[in-house]
């Protein structure tokens, strides 16, 4: 038995119940793993809440894409994985299909990384998904030494790795905050500059320190109407890839209200990339070594128990993390 997450309707963090059930063996191309560490995303909050890009298609239903833990057993036609090893999961599945918030999971194989050597379960569960996102944009996308990217929710998980990948390219990072409270800390965490979406105008910040260029690329979680402000901030020929939908609220296309303006405008989610084997094994070999050589390191804000799984949710919705949120699973 595996004491396992679900939700029996859709809601706030307190529909979440701890509950015990068979896990069962692994099917083809399908993995079990004793689940160590579980990263918490915003994906899941919109998920349980009914608002996420995906629909809940029936109930209970699971949660949770992200985690490091131990192999315990492989189904019929799996290679590279044996029962023993370190292992962390990707979002690269439909969490109407899979789940990890459990202490033992089945996943697809196809979901899998091998976890380096040093990297616990802790940060294993907090490092993959940020950079694996923030890769498959930006680097992927083409950002280039001497770049400008704007980061929205420079705070998040996401946020802080898009700052060091940036740094690590050569580009400049400008980190977007709704409060002046996580200013010192963005700075800490690489970002050139830090701009107060509650205080100054972004897009004429951003015009003054690029020179009245703009900004090659602007990675942006949020969404909504804001985006035709921001669409402002781009480059001539740059590009603003929308990653999430903080603002609940409909993305207009901002190019005819602004006179069509020579920009690239696109969605984006990891999916890109994980459920791509090339490209992950790209993604994969370009984290692994950033976490050899120091440039890359999980940022986990605070951890919780297993059994503390709805508060854990109602930290994350109260918006003032900065970096990961990770879960704890004990045996």
């Amino acid at each position: 038995m595996a004491r396992t997450v679900r939700f029996h309707e859709i809601g706030g963090p307190e529909v979440l119940r701890l509950e015990d059930l068979d896990v069962g063996e692994p099917g083809p191309g399908e993995v079990r793993i004793r689940v160590q560490a579980i990263g918490v995303n915003r994906a899941e909050a919109l998920f349980r809440g009914g608002v996420y890009i995906e629909n809940v298609t029936r109930f209970p239903a699971r949660l949770g894409s992200e985690a490091a833990g131990v192999v315990e057993a492989v189904g019929p036609g799996v290679t590279g994985f044996a029962p023993g090893q370190a292992v962390s999961t990707v979002p690269a599945f439909s969490q109407n299909d899979y789940g990890v918030y459990a202490d033992r999971a089945l996943v697809p194989a196809a979901a899998l990384l091998r976890r380096p050597d040093g990297v616990d379960a802790v940060s294993g569960a907090a490092v993959w998904m940020p950079y694996l996102t923030a890769y498959g944009a930006l680097v992927e996308g083409g950002m280039r030494a001497g770049d400008t990217v704007v980061l929205t929710a420079a705070s998040s998980s996401v946020g802080l790795a898009a700052i060091h990948t940036a740094n690590r390219v050569g580009a400049t990072p400008i980190a977007v905050t709704r409060t002046g409270a996580k200013r010192a800390r963005l700075l800490e965490e690489g970002a050139a500059h830090v701009l107060v979406s509650d205080e100054e105008d972004v897009p004429a910040r951003v015009l003054e320190l690029t020179g009245g260029k703009g900004a090659e690329y602007v990675f942006d979680a949020v969404a909504g109407p804001g985006v035709t402000d921001l669409a402002r901030a781009v480059a001539p020929g740059g590009t603003l890839l929308l990653y999430g939908g903080l603002s609940g609220r409909p993305t207009p296309y901002p190019g005819f209200d602004l006179g069509m303006p020579a920009l690239s405008v696109r969605t984006y989610t990891v999916l890109e990339t994980t459920t791509d084997p090339e490209r992950l094994r790209r993604g994969a070999a370009y984290v692994a070594s950033g976490l050899r050589t120091g440039a890359f390191r999980p940022v986990v804000d605070r951890v919780f128990p297993l059994e503390d799984i709805v508060a854990a949710h109602r930290h994350m919705e109260a918006g003032e993390q900065v970096g990961k949120i990770v879960v704890t699973v004990g045996d």
